[in-house]
Order: C-alpha cells, then structure tokens, then sequence
C-alpha cells in the first residue's frame, strides 16, 4: 500500500427521513450552508459545506433504530465536527430544544443527535 494515500475525509453521509427537516436542523441550527451544486441523483438529498469537506444528507427510510442505541454519542458511531465555541452551539442547541451531553473525558467537547437520530460530536478546536 502507498504511503499516504489518503489525503483528507471528502464528505461523510447521513440517511434522514425528510431533507427538508434536516436541513432545518443542519442549516438553521447549525449554521451549515448547502452546496447547491448537488446534481439530481434520482433521489431527495442535500449536501452540505463543512470547510474543504461536505456532509450529504440522503433520504430514505431510516433503517437505524434509535432504540437501544447508548444516549451518549460518544459510545455510537457518530460525526465529529470543530466549532470555534461550545459555548455558542450550547445556546443554539438550548434554544431549540435539542438535548446534548458534554464529553465524558472532559475534553471541550459534546454530544447530540439530529432529528433522525444520528449521533454527532463537536470539539471546540478553535477560537
């Protein structure tokens, strides 16, 4: 195998039941912004800029069930994003009514899911 042969993470992807309430999610409480260049793939979606990456949201019927998986994010697979201030994403993710835990290993980090269950992690790395 070449030596260094992978260079960044592209995108990452995320199976919702309805783009339009992800977007909600991703764009209105997170700030995200959608790349409108995404090409009519047969299916609803939306891609998503995070930096030099993107998340694209596909939607089909969930097949994840949210029952019994662990409440902290951190003991599922889940996506782990920088933010510039924990504490700003606390307020934002408050006043929306989104429930969220802080990392275990007290790391500046925490933990939420989307509205379809996807586990999510945010590590203030910047700022």
């Amino acid at each position: 195998m070449a030596e260094n042969l992978i260079g960044a993470i592209h995108h990452a992807s995320m199976i919702v039941q309805d783009t339009e309430q992800a977007l909600a999610f991703y764009i209105g409480i997170l700030g995200l912004e959608q790349d409108k260049s995404r090409p009519d793939l047969g299916y609803p979606g939306a891609w998503l800029s995070v930096g030099d990456a993107q998340i694209h949201l596909l939607e089909l019927p969930n097949p994840d069930a949210v029952t019994d998986r662990p409440e902290h994010g951190g003991r599922d697979r889940h996506l782990a994003l920088s933010v510039t201030s924990l504490g700003l994403l606390q307020a934002s993710l408050e006043q929306a009514g989104i429930g969220f835990s802080l990392s275990k290993s007290g790391r500046k980090a925490l933990f939420c899911r989307d509205v379809d269950g996807n586990a999510l992690e945010f590590i203030e790395t910047m700022g």
